[in-house]
């Protein structure tokens, strides 16, 4: 099975080579990714990343989600992630009896169908079964929605990205998050505008929210 796999990644590269940040990160294992887990102050909340973008292998791991929509490199930040979040929710739980939710930042439904996937929901969905199905957290991705339109963070001044994002996430259904302990969580943060935004509907709804990013651009 893996020979015949091996043939036919070498003759689709051969018909469409790949992007080489992709098969750099396709010969990477999970212990070539450094976990460097830092909390950063950001707008007046805490954000937390999880890797250095300047790290080379971060920054091949997050393109290739974000432009490739690779499922291995999904598998590989989903792993980095769980190694994370296991302590992490662990802790929130001596603590607290709530459940634990895990919520991607969604696009909006356009941006959705012009790329072809939500890079971060990508991720949550390669996680182990656990941190879905309930058994140490549920994975809730339709939890919030952007409700308009906006241009992406990365082709505006810092100066803009605070007021593209203002009001345009919204909570499906209060009920489910009410008294809920979530991890909110996107690929990379700059100024921290979208995760910020983000939150407000969710605490506004009553949940506890954690702030997480794959890494901080």
């Amino acid at each position: 099975m893996a020979l015949w796999k091996d043939i036919m990644n070498s003759a689709l590269d051969a018909v469409l080579p790949r992007r080489e940040r992709r098969m750099r990160t396709e010969a990477r294992q999970m212990e070539d990714i450094p976990l460097s887990p830092m909390p950063h102050d950001l707008l007046g909340v805490r954000i937390t990343t999880l890797m250095e973008y300047q790290n080379p292998a971060v920054e091949d791991l997050i393109r290739s989600l974000k432009y490739d929509g690779s499922a291995y490199a999904a598998k590989l930040a989903a792993a980095v992630l769980a190694d994370y979040l296991r302590e992490e929710i662990s802790s929130s739980r001596t603590f607290s009896a709530r459940n634990v939710l895990i919520v991607p930042v969604p696009l909006h439904k356009t941006r959705t169908r012009e790329r072809g996937w939500n890079q971060i929901e990508l991720v949550l969905r390669a996680l182990p079964a656990e941190f879905r199905d309930g058994t140490i957290a549920t994975l809730m991705p339709h939890t919030l929605a952007r409700t308009r339109a906006t241009k992406p963070q990365t082709r505006l001044p810092r100066s803009e990205r605070l007021s593209n994002v203002a009001g345009v996430f919204a909570v499906s259904d209060e009920t489910l998050v009410h008294d809920t302990h979530v991890f909110l969580i996107d690929d990379v943060t700059t100024t921290g505008a979208t995760l910020a935004n983000a939150a407000t509907p969710l605490r506004r709804a009553g949940a506890n929210v954690i702030l997480l990013a794959l890494a901080r651009a």
